[in-house]
């Protein structure tokens, strides 16, 4: 298969809504469909995009207080779905499950909560589960998703669709696994140090 991928369906969940808008202007100018929950979804709508609720695909509202909304087969499989594998693509189609070519998220700000000396159960909240689970998932299928783990690479994000539409290369989605990963590590670090100070 080729190594050049078009992003047609983008699942966004970013806890800080600023710096989104350019990046959605130029995802909405190439077509791509967009797929959120909760504040990023009114957001999104906001600004005078369609947007698929997450909830319409799992069927599933958000629950616990907001813990759970993306946790589901139907978003994990639409990610980690390989698209050059017969099994999985038969899976897909057998639980409607739809593909999800780009990810992006920006997880809730422990550093930050932790700085501001909330308390515990405050800093607690700000354990970012789901996020951080979109950006493993979406930087292990590298081969077939772009992962865009905060802020930080939407300006990268716009250079490629700029450049190239919404066309990827492998080594353009390798390189936004590597930063993912390098997010997820930093992340979980703070919160580990965070557990060892208690």
């Amino acid at each position: 298969m080729s190594e050049t991928k078009e992003i047609k369906t983008a699942l966004i969940s970013v806890f800080h809504k600023d710096g989104l808008e350019e990046l959605l202007a130029a995802l909405n100018q190439e077509g791509v469909q967009f797929l959120s929950t909760g504040g990023t979804q009114t957001f999104i709508e906001g600004l005078g995009y369609k947007c698929r609720k997450v909830e319409e695909v799992t069927t599933y509202p958000s629950i616990l207080g907001g813990r759970v909304k993306t946790l589901h087969p139907k978003v994990f499989g639409g990610i980690l779905a390989r698209r050059d594998n017969k099994g999985d693509q038969e899976q897909m189609k057998e639980y409607d499950i739809p593909s999800i070519d780009l990810v992006i998220v920006d997880l809730y700000p422990f550093e930050q909560t932790v700085a501001s000396g909330a308390a515990e159960q405050d800093i607690i909240e700000k354990i970012d589960i789901g996020g951080i689970s979109l950006i493993r998932a979406g930087a292990k299928n590298f081969k077939d998703v772009v992962i865009v783990p905060s802020k930080a690479e939407y300006d990268v994000l716009l250079d490629l669709l700029k450049k190239n539409g919404a066309k990827t290369e492998l080594s353009d989605r390798r390189m936004f696994a590597e930063r993912a990963f390098g997010v997820s590590s930093h992340y979980d670090t703070a919160i580990h140090n965070w557990f060892c100070k208690k």
